[in-house]
């Protein structure tokens, strides 16, 4: 069966299926996804926009099966048993979770498989990779500065999962996470004694709202401090990519001010 009608409970998979041309299958998402206002990517059978289900992390389930769809997109380890209610309930779930960036990039393509646009997965996947690859010809034989990722800020946390890859992929060090573990509080005498050079701040649902001076008070941070919107680093989605673009313009932006290469432009 076509996954005609598709329901995603997670932001990352929702702003996937959009990517690959497929966002007129949603019928179904969460409070916490974005889509385009655009009249014309409505969802699935011209019935508008899809509707919100809830929250990310409780959302109504009773009307996720009134809305009958062909399968439900989960991610994210705190989604787990999530995903076995929906099966409880006799739904196809397709739950994902990408732990490290090449676990993002592979995810695409499983997205694509997910909702029957493997092709445009595959497009999607090999696209990703080659702006990675860009990336790291620009910053190839440069210095690596030290960067300090911030996802929470009370308490202060350093970020996991794949953005320990992200930053060094951006050409950066990061001594704070390995890759593909879990975000987790910093003892701020550690951050210091690592001495970043960047300080970037991407508070989870915070977007980029988030005053840089909050930080850079601190008697343990002497770096400059880049608000990042937090969809770029935060969710393993195709703006990842744009997040690891993002960081390398911040580490070294005279590998690319020749170019005129600026995302903030």
């Amino acid at each position: 069966m076509a996954a005609s009608r598709v329901v995603s409970l997670a932001p990352s998979a929702t702003a996937t299926v959009a990517a690959l041309g497929a966002a007129d299958r949603l019928v179904g998402v969460t409070a916490h996804c974005e889509l385009s206002d655009d009249p014309d990517a409505g969802s699935a059978h011209g019935e508008g926009s899809p509707t919100v289900v809830g929250g990310w992390l409780n959302p109504d389930l009773d009307r996720v099966v009134d809305l009958d769809p062909d399968v439900v997109l989960t991610s994210d380890a705190l989604q787990a048993d999530l995903a076995d209610d929906c099966r409880d309930r006799g739904l196809d779930v397709a739950h994902r979770e990408p732990a490290t960036l090449d676990d993002a990039v592979e995810g695409f393509a499983a997205r694509g498989a997910d909702v029957e646009r493997p092709e445009a997965g595959e497009r999607l996947a090999a696209d990703a990779r080659d702006r990675l690859d860009r990336i790291a010809d620009a910053v190839a034989d440069r210095p690596r500065p030290t960067a300090y990722c911030e996802e929470w800020s009370d308490p202060p946390m350093a970020a996991g999962n794949w953005v320990p890859d992200a930053v060094r992929a951006a050409g950066g060090r990061y001594p704070f996470v390995d890759p593909g573990e879990r975000s987790r509080e910093v003892d701020p005498a550690a951050v210091a004694r690592a001495d970043p050079d960047h300080v970037v701040v991407h508070v989870c649902g915070h977007g980029d709202r988030v005053d840089p001076a909050t930080v850079a008070e601190r008697d343990w941070v002497d770096a400059p401090v880049h608000v990042v919107d937090d969809s770029l680093l935060n969710q393993p989605s195709p703006a990842l990519i744009d997040g690891v673009e993002r960081l390398a313009h911040l580490l070294h932006p005279e590998a690319f001010s020749a170019a005129g290469d600026d995302p903030e432009a």
